[in-house]
């Protein structure tokens, strides 16, 4: 019997690796899985340069961990840089889950602002930011009936320290439009997304999908931007069946 593809996960910004225990919990079983913290977050050292720079450090903690290819799955930030994986070490890549991302870059005002929140976290901390992320990070529907949620998502976030979310912001202001990239791969993708995620909403993921008939899109309704922790079972479900598919 074919020994299951690996799963590598990818965390959100600003969060660290333990967002994924949902998903640990009902894949771990099935298939060897790594969730690796992003340089900066989770006690992770920091390292010079771009979400570059984080994608080829997920590639040699890879190969620590034996992963010589596997389906990469991000969500957010963990997104982006499963986008610069896939551009920089395709061989690696047997198929990409993008979970409340988008794959075009930053605008004008959107750098600004992430220059602006790295300024900030340098001068102030981050104390500001969890409050500050919760309305985007969280649907609607989750802020309302869900406060242990929103509890465990700020400590998450009040975790981090100043220059790992600082480096972060600027790796994101900096990084290329992925859509033609997107375009160009000619491996499965599956495009997950909540029905009210504010920061990525799913016009992205569709313009995610659009492009290629390989490419499948799952909507989580009353989920936001942090769909995989706002419903679990919804998530897991969408990306069960994916991964039996990559077997």
């Amino acid at each position: 019997m074919t020994k299951p593809v690996p799963a590598v996960l990818l965390h959100a910004f600003p969060l660290d690796s333990s967002m994924w225990a949902p998903q640990i919990e009902v894949i771990a079983g099935h298939r060897q899985i790594f969730a690796p913290n992003l340089p900066g977050f989770g006690g992770a050292p920091l390292v010079e340069g771009g979400l570059e720079s984080f994608a080829d450090q997920v590639i040699l903690e890879c190969d620590a961990e034996g992963i010589e290819r596997a389906v990469f799955i991000g969500l957010s930030m963990g997104g982006y840089v499963a986008m610069r994986i896939a551009d920089r070490h395709l061989d690696r890549v047997a198929a990409l889950v993008l979970a409340d991302t988008r794959a075009g870059a930053d605008d004008n005002a959107g750098k600004e602002k992430r220059s602006a929140q790295a300024a900030r976290a340098r001068s102030e901390g981050c104390s500001w930011l969890a409050e500050a992320m919760i309305p985007a990070l969280l649907g609607e529907t989750t802020r309302k009936t869900r406060p242990n949620l929103v509890a465990e998502v700020t400590s998450m976030i009040q975790r981090n320290k100043d220059e790992g979310v600082a480096r972060a912001l600027e790796a994101m202001r900096e990084r290329p439009e992925s859509l033609e990239l997107l375009a160009s791969l000619d491996i499965p993708l599956l495009a997950i997304v909540g029905a009210e995620d504010k920061l990525t909403p799913p016009i992205e993921s569709e313009r995610i999908v659009e492009r290629s008939p390989r490419f499948e899109l799952e909507v989580i309704p009353e989920a936001g931007h942090l769909s995989n922790l706002e419903r679990p079972e919804q998530f897991n479900d969408a990306l069960i069946r994916f991964l039996g598919d990559q077997d």
